[in-house]
């Protein structure tokens, strides 16, 4: 009786020891941390759209993050990168990027990926450096179609014509042809980011998605065919991402009028954000980090069940796109963009808003696990990384300490 009695507490005791520790893996859930990577300094190919129109195939981002000056008092312009003018088309500087990437905590690299007239734009970072870097499958990466309309703004003047370069539509035939390549170029390679067995793939702009063949349903229809293409390849699916937000920011932009009539229609997989800034304001000449984390936390808690889908959280490291402006014009923040207000940049600040979003994302063991920053590497709009001459290693370094070294 006494053998039976202590037989029936030790499976008692094991059951509460194993609920416990259930539910102790369950909220200390592995959290991925991807990164945007803007694809915007190296050189280019003669002919290569769309700069064709306007400048030399030498010339990249680089040239406005050199010639930036300061527009006001305590300005910080220009900003100088710790490592120099890279031009990331070489794999030797791309392995250095991923190696100081998997150090700091990056999991995925989703690359800002650009295709008019169904021919790549802005391709060789990724084609040419990231994927024959030696160190490549360290690190996974995905993309964003970042399928805006290309204007002619660079560097800008107040009151200049956004006169459409390319156009960001596509055709059925286009799509097609687009979603060959993805599968044959990306989807496939062994470290692509996948999600459930589905290659992530994010769209920038789904209005103008959508407006390409001209309702949802017929939209869907060109889904279907790539997710079939997709599996036929061995794959389980497209994890189909829809980038939300407020305001558009780029000149042309719409911003989705119903996002869960799409979500549902479109049998989107999940919803994120690219910066903070689609979904917050900034009144101020410079406004402080803080008052636009917490604007951004407050939109964050109206949707995180509003979509009926995961929503991958984002945090961005700052904003400050007056280097895409004339350095030799006039300039106004309340021209539009890139004329804007700025958002001061600050590693302590930013390893406070990645602890919130870190403890957010654990307090909801059966939500996401996944968030994104902006940016590795968004040198003309103030948001990036990779280290600069003033602040080093330290927005990496915070990276660090909240997602390696806790561990």
């Amino acid at each position: 009786m006494k053998k039976s009695i202590i037989l029936i507490i030790c499976i008692l005791l094991l059951t509460v020891s194993c609920n416990s520790s259930s539910k102790n893996n369950k909220v200390e859930k592995d959290i991925t941390v991807a990164c945007y990577y803007f694809p915007g300094y190296h050189t280019h190919l003669p002919g290569d759209l769309p700069y064709t129109k306007r400048y030399s195939p030498e010339w990249n981002e680089w040239e406005l993050v050199k010639n930036a000056v300061p527009r006001f008092e305590g300005h910080y312009q220009p900003r100088v990168p710790l490592w120099g003018y890279q031009d990331e088309r070489d794999p030797k500087v791309m392995e250095q990027k991923i190696e100081a990437a998997v150090d700091h905590g990056v999991n995925v690299f989703i690359f800002d990926w650009y295709t008019y007239e169904s021919r790549p734009f802005l391709n060789r970072a990724l084609d040419e450096g990231f994927l024959k870097a030696k160190n490549t499958n360290e690190l996974k990466f995905a993309l964003m179609w970042a399928n805006h309309d290309w204007m002619d703004l660079f560097p800008c003047e107040i009151d200049q014509p956004y006169n459409v370069l390319y156009s960001a539509l596509v055709t059925s035939e286009s799509f097609d042809k687009i979603g060959d390549s993805l599968i044959e170029h990306y989807f496939t390679k062994s470290n692509y980011w996948l999600i459930d067995g589905k290659a992530y793939f994010s769209l920038y702009e789904i209005q103008k998605f959508i407006e390409s063949f001209g309702s949802l349903k017929a939209t869907r229809f060109e889904m279907e065919k790539l997710e079939q293409k997709a599996i036929k390849a061995g794959l389980k699916g497209i994890h189909w991402n829809l980038v939300s937000y407020g305001d558009p920011i780029l000149p042309g932009g719409t911003a989705p009028t119903d996002t869960r009539k799409i979500v549902d229609e479109l049998k989107i997989n999940s919803v994120t954000s690219y910066v903070w800034m689609h979904h917050t304001g900034m009144p101020e000449l410079v406004t402080d980090y803080d008052s636009v984390r917490n604007q951004y936390f407050k939109y964050w808690e109206d949707v995180k069940d509003l979509y009926g889908v995961p929503y991958y959280p984002n945090v961005s490291i700052g904003w400050d796109s007056s280097p895409r402006t004339n350095p030799e014009g006039k300039w106004r923040s309340d021209a539009g963009y890139p004329f804007a207000p700025t958002i001061g940049s600050d590693p302590d600040k930013f390893r406070v808003a990645l602890e919130m979003t870190k403890q957010k994302l654990l307090a909801d063991p059966d939500g996401a696990n996944i968030f994104n920053i902006n940016c590795w590497n968004e040198w003309t709009e103030g948001s990036y990384l990779e280290p600069d001459t003033v602040y080093g290693m330290r927005f990496l370094e915070a990276l660090k300490a909240v997602f390696v070294n806790t561990k």
